[in-house]
């Protein structure tokens, strides 16, 4: 069986206990998806990659190594403006594959939620 060792950091939200923020898995580093929220109030910022990123870092990786985005829009209307985004931070060649889908959202009004793959730094 391969060994799983969970990553955590403070500087992203805690997640719930059902998950862990991140798992380094044979090479690998997998993160939970994750909404773009203020750390110190847990209220909804703008963006999530700040987030990710935190926890790559704690991960002993980077935005670079990211191999996989799966994002989640709850209006395809903000396709566009998650591009511009997404641009600034994945703008180096080989860009990550992606998946972009839309989801209905009852009660809070979720702009994007952001999982990662990425490729471990310290295993390259």
């Amino acid at each position: 069986m391969p060994q799983k060792e969970a990553v955590s950091t403070d500087k992203a939200p805690p997640p719930l206990p059902f998950f862990s923020q991140a798992i380094k898995c044979q090479g690998m580093v997998y993160c939970s998806g994750s909404i773009g929220m203020d750390v110190a109030t847990m209220k909804l910022v703008e963006g999530g990659v700040a987030d990710r990123t935190a926890v790559l870092e704690a991960a002993g990786s980077s935005i670079e190594n990211v191999v996989k985005v799966n994002v989640f829009l709850t209006d395809m209307q903000n396709f566009a403006a998650m591009n511009k985004v997404y641009a600034e931070f994945f703008h180096k060649d080989p860009k990550p594959v992606r998946t972009c889908v839309a989801l209905i959202s009852k009660g809070r009004r979720i702009l994007v939620v952001n999982e990662f793959a990425i490729k471990a730094k310290s295993y390259d």
